[in-house]
C-alpha cells in the first residue's frame, strides 16, 4: 500500500538544523506546533537568489507549507513572522543547546504541542536576557514530562512529602529517597527538590544541584549520547 501523500500549509513552526544536501538544496529539521519533528528538502535553498534563502531562520517563528509521502518531505513555501529578537552571544549557545536536545530526544512526526510552546517562551526569555537557569531548567523539566518521563519533585518514592531540611538522592525510576547519614554519591537537599516543583531558581544552591539533577536526567534519557553543545559549554563557562 502507498504513503498517503500528504499536503501542509501555514503551519507554525521553528527551525532546529540545516545541511546541505546537493550543490544548491538543503535538509531542514523543523519542530512543528501540530506535526511535530519533521525534515524537509528545501529545493533550491541554497541559490543566491532563492525566495527561501532569506526566510530560514533558526531561532525565529516560521510560517511553513510542505508536500510528500515518505520520511522526508518536500518543502513548498516559507515565510518569518517575526517578532522573536535574534540570538547572540550566550544565548545563541543556549538556543543551540535546546535544539540539540529536542533533535536527539523528540521522535519523528509525534505531535507535541505544549512542549512547542515551552520552546518559543524559552527563546524569547533567553533572548531578552532572563536568567538561564531558570530557562534552561524549566525547558528540560517540559521536555521530559511531554516523553513521558516526568519528574515527581513534591513528593518522595515512598509518597511521603519532599522536607526541605533533608537530604535526598533522586533515582530516574523511582523518585526521590532518602538519604541515610553513611551514603556518598550525589546527593540534593529536599529544599532543591520543592524550589524545582515551584520553578523558584533565586536560591544559588537550588541553582548548582539542579543542574546537577538534570544532567543525570537527560544524560539517561540520551543512553550516553554525548551533548555536543554541553562540550562547547564546558569550554566556555559552565551552564
Amino acid at each position: 500500500m502507498n504513503a498517503v501523500r500528504q499536503r501542509i500549509d501555514g503551519a507554525a513552526a521553528f527551525l532546529l538544523h540545516a545541511y546541505p544536501f546537493s550543490e544548491t538544496s538543503l535538509i531542514v529539521e523543523i519542530f512543528a506546533r501540530e506535526h511535530g519533528r519533521l525534515a524537509l528538502l528545501a529545493r533550491g535553498a541554497r541559490r543566491p537568489r532563492s525566495a527561501l534563502r532569506g526566510m530560514l531562520l533558526a531561532f525565529q517563528p516560521l510560517e511553513l507549507g510542505w508536500f510528500g509521502s515518505g520520511e522526508v518531505k518536500t518543502l513548498a513555501k516559507a515565510e518569518w513572522l517575526g517578532g522573536m529578537p535574534f540570538l547572540n552571544g550566550e544565548a545563541l549557545l543556549l538556543g543551540y543547546y535546546l535544539n540539540e536536545l529536542l533533535l536527539k530526544l523528540l521522535p519523528r512526526e509525534d505531535p507535541h504541542a505544549q512542549l512547542y510552546d515551552a520552546y518559543a517562551v524559552a527563546l524569547q526569555a533567553i533572548s531578552t536576557g532572563a536568567t538561564e537557569t531558570m530557562e534552561l531548567r524549566r525547558f528540560e523539566k517540559a521536555l521530559l514530562a511531554e516523553l513521558g518521563y516526568g519528574m515527581t519533585l513534591a513528593r518522595d518514592a515512598a509518597g511521603d512529602p519532599v522536607e526541605a531540611a533533608v537530604r535526598y538522592r533522586y533515582l530516574v525510576e523511582n523518585g526521590a529517597v532518602r538519604v541515610v547519614d553513611d551514603e556518598t554519591g550525589q546527593t540534593l537537599a529536599g529544599k532543591t527538590l520543592l524550589d524545582m516543583a515551584a520553578d523558584d531558581y533565586a536560591d544559588p544552591r537550588t541553582q548548582a544541584e539542579s543542574k546537577l539533577l538534570m544532567r543525570q536526567m537527560l544524560s539517561h534519557h540520551l543512553n550516553g549520547q554525548a551533548l555536543q553543545t554541553r562540550r562547547v559549554f564546558i569550554e566556555l563557562q559552565d551552564v
